[in-house]
């Protein structure tokens, strides 16, 4: 399967670069599978199109403030380290900028010292290992100190930085965010659940593997990044329970499908589980859990285009964006959304 399969044409200006300012303002793109049929709404009228008995998946990982800028103690040379993991004794794994400048044994001082770092290690694909020496509670250094880890293609920093998490984030632990929960609102879930909605929480920590282009042109070829994420118990039987009392599993985001296809049996049984995945899903694909999938619109040539087009079909998904294109729809993190049903 070949990666062009997976491309469209995006004119620049409709990739969003901020966030409107009423979450569930953003439009709508329905697209129903078996007819073909494709339906232009907004975010809010969602609840239009879940029925009691469903089951809504949301993830609510948090982001952290994982930018941070730095000097090399020595020479004053202006480092950026992005933290992608935690590992033990206050060491992650980091992608560091320019990294020639950060040699094993480098110390980088943050925020006039308050935050020091030394590398102590590297991988194989050049990432540095960072181990952390500061005063007090790391996160709260990290929330003074530290800048959203926006997406590449956003080319300013946000001045609410809460406008980068959904409103249900509680565990943090992610370098980018669940972006489709994105659209929602207290007022707006507090509706769905009215109207009989289950909504069950997962965790999946998102890594910026996510934003990792397919450089292979053979996508099978690709090598997944892994992330983290928990299925409780609890979750797991209200997700089960649902499925088999007839209801829809409506995941919000690809992240919350990946976990759920991570954890579940070839019977399309969920369990509780925390692991690493790298779940790769592309067309052949059969999904165990998922029968909806509430997603925004992804980069060309992505693996997340990819894992709508094993929900959808290729050519039905292509369609879809070329229309969203026509209709001026806003792309990517702080885009617009579309429902697959």
């Amino acid at each position: 399967m070949d990666v062009s399969e997976f491309n469209y044409e995006l004119p620049e200006e409709l990739i969003a670069q901020d966030p409107l300012e009423d979450r569930s303002a953003s439009r709508l793109l329905v697209l129903h599978r078996e007819s073909g049929e494709r339906e232009h709404r907004h975010f809010r009228d969602i609840l239009e199109y879940l029925r009691k008995g469903d089951c809504l998946v949301i993830n609510d990982t948090k982001v952290i403030p994982a930018r941070l800028i730095g000097a090399k103690e020595g020479t004053g040379a202006k480092i950026e380290v992005l933290l992608l993991t935690r590992k033990e004794d206050n060491i992650w794994e980091t992608l560091v900028k320019p990294g020639k400048k950060c040699r094993i044994g480098t110390v980088i001082s943050f925020g006039d010292g308050l935050l020091r770092g030394k590398v102590v290690g590297q991988t194989e694909d050049g990432n540095r290992f960072i181990q952390f020496f500061y005063e007090g509670i790391f996160e709260e250094i990290l929330d003074q100190l530290g800048q959203m880890p926006l997406p590449p293609y956003i080319r300013h920093q946000l001045k609410d930085k809460n406008r980068y998490q959904t409103v249900y984030a509680e565990h943090e632990g992610s370098a980018a965010a669940p972006t489709a929960g994105l659209h929602f609102t207290k007022e707006l879930l507090e509706e769905i659940r009215s109207a009989g909605v289950d909504i069950v929480h997962v965790t999946l920590h998102v890594g910026l593997g996510t934003f990792r282009p397919v450089k292979e042109k053979d996508i099978l070829k690709h090598h997944m990044h892994s992330e983290y994420y928990i299925v409780t118990q609890e979750a797991a039987d209200r997700i089960n329970l649902a499925k088999a009392a007839g209801g829809r599993i409506i995941c919000v985001g690809t992240t919350s499908c990946r976990t759920l296809e991570s954890a579940a049996d070839e019977h399309g049984i969920l369990h509780a589980k925390s692991d690493w995945t790298n779940i790769f899903i592309y067309p052949g694909y059969r999904f165990k859990i998922l029968d909806c999938l509430i997603t925004n619109f992804h980069l060309p040539e992505s693996t997340l285009v990819m894992l709508v087009s094993a929900l959808a079909g290729r050519e039905q998904i292509l369609a879809a964006y070329e229309e969203a294109v026509r209709e001026r729809y806003r792309f990517f993190s702080f885009g617009d959304a579309m429902f697959i049903c």
